[in-house]
């Protein structure tokens, strides 16, 4: 289950929370901040909207950065893709559901395995974390299962907010929790008691009230 927003996590637009994930992430984590790609273009974006809907959310985030230039764990839960890796992911998942008849809804499930009006703005090894354009609703979409919004979030705008105030208090994101390697990397992992990765140690943020 995602925690609950606390009281003092109020949702700020999202390039205001991308300039306090850049400035925390310049302080604490330069060799992440120094993947973020650089912000989309003009014809980046246009060439993007030529084959999906882009909403107005998505299209501030990449007006802020068009992804990132190499992986790395920046978010929790998947990791934000460039305009032109966006445009992709739909088409392929508009061509694999039309294989298999993927857009119907198969009760007791509650969505389909994909929708059109879902847009890929995360990527987490296959498995999307999707824009929902009628509702505007944040949820994952697995590659090889159904799109789930159980535990998701209103907008792209409240998610992002809320990796701000994780990143500044150390709280959990849907049970993810930030963490330093000792390379100066952001690393999310699940549960607040993690210890090390790949055999590297991990200091996790430090909780403030």
């Amino acid at each position: 289950m995602r925690e609950a927003c606390r009281d003092s996590v109020h949702p700020v637009s999202v390039t205001d929370s991308w300039t306090a994930i850049d400035r925390w992430l310049s302080q604490h984590a330069p060799a992440t901040y120094a993947v973020l790609a650089p912000p989309a273009s003009d014809a980046d974006l246009r060439a993007a909207v030529e084959v999906v809907q882009l909403p107005t959310e998505l299209i501030e985030s990449l007006r802020c950065h068009d992804g990132i230039t190499t992986w790395a764990n920046l978010l929790p839960e998947a990791q934000p893709s460039s305009a032109a890796q966006i445009a992709e992911s739909w088409q392929l998942r508009m061509e694999l559901a039309a294989d298999f008849d993927g857009f119907v809804v198969r009760p007791p499930s509650e969505e389909p395995y994909w929708h059109p009006d879902w847009i890929p703005w995360a990527d987490s090894e296959g498995d999307l974390q999707v824009i929902d354009v009628r509702t505007g609703r944040l949820g994952m979409a697995a590659h090889d299962g159904i799109g789930d919004f159980a535990t998701g979030w209103p907008d792209l705008t409240a998610y992002l907010s809320e990796v701000v105030h994780s990143l500044h208090h150390g709280t959990g994101v849907n049970g993810w929790y930030p963490y330093l390697t000792t390379q100066q990397e952001l690393w999310w992992d699940r549960g607040p008691d993690q210890l090390a990765v790949n055999d590297e140690p991990l200091v996790r943020v430090p909780a403030q009230s």
